[in-house]
């Protein structure tokens, strides 16, 4: 079928919204859009199994929309009551789906919001009490909303969960079927996922009827544009300087670490080496997240270094190279952060960092993603890392940051009288702390030894590095250039990129 209709007015999908599509630039379907359009159009629930970046967004988005603007279509918004819902795991999933659904809805006027946690719930309840149509929404919110009497979902006509997997990952299975429970089950279902695990296979018997199966890309099934390449370093200051020299080129990148703490570290640790970086955590706000991506989306930072739990959902053009500085912990993982690059059609490198002690357990782990990579031992001046990080970015001078207080030194106010580190000088706060510094003389027995755990140390068994950190590798990169925006509409072919350098692949 894929290979005999090329558009989206011959799948079914209407003229206002084809219009819109060609304004974006999207004119051919990808093949998950061509297999399910057809019955989603038509009302049939529908099982839609795709990887990252199959286009599965636009498989949903446009019958939803085409329904729900048309056959579906009459009455006036009611506060509290919408008629689509889609669940997604993450807050940037929600809302890079919104921002890929709002030129579409115009068509028709119809109106969405995004409920999610991590901010202020009052503009999500306004938006529910002006009326709303189609909702765009992470479970544990949208339950609470429920909760309170803000929103109901027995109007609901339409329902999708998007990346249903990575839902049941993050232990939300059980929330969303509460939440399925409460929309009517006469409405359309449809459900996306890379894989039918942890549960998933539940939600599908339960809640799909008479669905059709579409499977375009398996979990495991390979991109043809995408390059795996396994680097093997001999120690961590190795690996720090390989790091350093493959996030300078001028194209992005996302380097992948197990934690929070050593996201935010390493992000720090290149901009100090003049190759700006943001990080994506979840100790992060949702200000601070929103304003990392935009940077990383503009092209003001070309290096986002994030967490595993954080990146799903980040949905950005043109991510040239993916690196896993720290190996993860299984399979799935793997495949969902190298989904990052090689989208839309456009190639993308993939580079796991791997020290002595991580070598089995990596070898392993792309044995179950199905992957086949020969090991290269590296250096950061070695041919096939130049071959990929390609032009080198202008180093950029990092902005200052504002001056630590040496702990212990006091600080003069503006009226001249010296504060103890911000600390209460009363009566009562000076004696408790008498007593407490009287009586910890002797240092804590898990602070006694040792610092913090150098952050380029990943394996097991890996020391703490003692090597000062470096102002940057002699091919320190900056970046600025143009940005690319979301992807969520985004499915256009590929541009090429530059490389130096030789090396093979």
């Amino acid at each position: 079928m894929s290979e005999t209709i090329t558009s989206f007015g011959a799948l079914g999908v209407p003229q206002p919204l084809v219009a819109k599509l060609a304004a974006a630039g999207i004119e051919s379907p990808f093949p998950i859009q061509v297999d399910t359009l057809p019955d989603t159009l038509a009302g049939r629930d529908v099982l839609g199994r795709g990887k990252t970046g199959s286009g599965k967004t636009l498989a949903f988005a446009l019958p939803m929309i085409a329904r729900l603007g048309g056959k579906l279509a009459g009455g006036q918004r009611r506060p509290g009551r919408p008629l689509g819902l889609i669940l997604a795991p993450t807050r940037e999933l929600a809302t890079q789906i919104t921002t890929a659904m709002e030129p579409l809805a115009s068509a028709y006027g119809l109106k969405l919001t995004t409920i999610f946690g991590g901010v202020s719930q009052q503009r999500q309840v306004a938006a529910l009490k002006g009326g709303i149509d189609i909702v765009v929404a992470c479970p544990g919110r949208l339950e609470d909303l429920m909760k309170q009497g803000f929103v109901s979902l027995d109007a609901i006509e339409i329902t999708v969960l998007d990346e249903a997997d990575h839902m049941a990952d993050l232990g939300f299975l059980p929330v969303v079927t509460r939440i399925m429970d409460k929309t009517p089950n006469s409405g359309q279902r449809m459900l996306f996922s890379a894989t039918l695990d942890n549960g998933v296979d539940r939600l599908v018997k339960k809640y799909l009827h008479n669905e059709v199966l579409h499977s375009v890309d398996e979990a495991t099934s390979h991109v043809s544009a995408m390059t795996h390449h396994v680097f093997e370093v001999d120690s961590v200051e190795a690996k720090r300087l390989l790091i350093e020299k493959l996030a300078s080129g001028t194209g992005r990148r996302i380097l992948f670490m197990r934690t929070k703490h050593h996201a935010k570290k390493l992000a720090k640790q290149l901009t100090d080496a003049g190759i700006p970086a943001v990080d994506l955590h979840g100790n992060l706000s949702q200000v601070q997240r929103d304003r990392n991506l935009a940077a990383f989306s503009a092209g003001t930072s070309r290096v986002l270094v994030a967490t595993d739990v954080a990146a799903r959902g980040v949905h950005v053009d043109d991510i040239e190279l993916v690196i896993h500085v720290d190996p993860p912990a299984e399979h799935k993982a793997y495949l969902h952060r190298s989904g990052r690059t090689a989208r839309a059609g456009k190639e993308g490198e993939v580079v796991t960092i791997v020290l002595p002690t991580q070598r089995k357990d990596t070898a392993a782990l792309l044995r179950k993603a199905e992957i086949t990579v020969t090991p290269q031992h590296v250096t950061a001046d070695s041919a096939a890392v130049a071959a990929l990080v390609g032009d080198v970015a202008a180093w950029v001078k990092p902005a200052p940051r504002a001056a630590v207080q040496p702990q212990g030194q006091p600080r003069q106010s503006q009226g001249g009288r010296s504060q103890g580190q911000g600390r209460s000088q009363g009566a009562n706060a000076q004696r408790k702390r008498a007593n407490r510094d009287g009586s910890s003389a002797a240092p804590r027995s898990d602070r006694a030894t040792g610092g913090s755990r150098n952050f380029y140390s990943t394996g097991s068994g890996d020391a703490p590095s003692s090597a000062p950190r470096s102002g940057g590798s002699g091919a320190g990169a900056g970046r600025a250039g143009s940005g690319g925006g979301l992807v969520g509409m985004s499915q256009g072919g590929g541009g090429g990129r530059r490389r130096s350098g030789g090396g093979g692949r």
